[in-house]
């Protein structure tokens, strides 16, 4: 498989179908036992690339608590880049950067722990900014927040990779979370077994439901009622194409 620079990579699969797996092989956590992995003409193989890579393609994880390690939200957004031996003055200008992009300036002296499960992924993500990847993998990171929070996470991923052409790869449960995706990729049992536009992919509802994978509910909802014998689309998404589709 290939991800081009700049793309919007949704991947779906169920519990155990390798996404995981295929995330920690992007970020050279853990390395192919077969085969190769390309990051930006690098190969995770080669050990000497490792901070290269690491620094080129930035990792969100589920649980943004194992993210943050200071005690100050901007201290924690500054932890990459310290690591990477940046100077303190464009450290200084990186974190206000980063800060910005997830619209989270008004807490930068806050303490992490005092804010909401949305906030503080942000936070994370400003972490990773702050490194300045060509590439965000984010791997399930809405799993653990409340309906609000899913909605501030995914609105600053959506804004990275509109507004600051960020290459990411969205790892996800939540199949509304990728109807915007430029292509989604279906893993089933480490093999890639759909790929292409959403709603190429979400159209095949039942393919999907043999392995085990949901779709969107507006997608759901068009299946039943063509079963049921409306006239109605099959590559419905969202709640405003499906009133659409119902007043015609």
């Amino acid at each position: 498989m290939h991800i081009e620079k700049g793309e919007f990579v949704g991947i779906i699969g169920h519990n155990g179908s390798g996404k995981s797996t295929l995330s920690k092989l992007l970020n050279a956590i853990i390395f192919p036992t077969q085969g190769d992995v390309m990051v930006s003409g690098l190969n995770t193989k080669d050990h000497e690339n490792l901070w290269t890579i690491r620094q080129t393609a930035g990792m969100v994880f589920q649980n943004p608590d194992n993210q943050l390690v200071a005690t100050i939200v901007e201290e924690d957004v500054a932890f990459g880049p310290e690591n990477l031996g940046v100077p303190p003055q464009e450290i200084r200008e990186r974190v206000d950067r980063a800060l910005a992009v997830v619209e989270m300036q008004a807490y930068a002296h806050q303490k992490p722990h005092q804010l909401s499960g949305g906030q503080k992924q942000r936070i994370a993500i400003a972490g990773i900014l702050a490194m300045e990847p060509e590439c965000i993998i984010f791997d399930e990171p809405t799993a653990m927040l409340d309906p609000s929070g899913r909605r501030e996470v995914m609105e600053t991923i959506r804004r990275l990779n509109r507004d600051k052409d960020m290459t990411v790869i969205h790892i996800t449960h939540f199949m509304e979370e990728i109807v915007a995706a430029d292509r989604i990729i279906v893993l089933d049992k480490g093999k890639v077994v759909m790929e292409g536009e959403p709603r190429m992919i979400f159209r095949q509802v039942k393919r999907l439901k043999e392995i085990g994978l949901d779709v969107p509910q507006m997608t759901e909802l068009a299946y039943e009622l063509r079963s049921e014998g409306l006239k109605i689309d099959d590559d419905v998404l969202s709640i405003e194409e499906m009133v659409n589709a119902l007043c015609q």
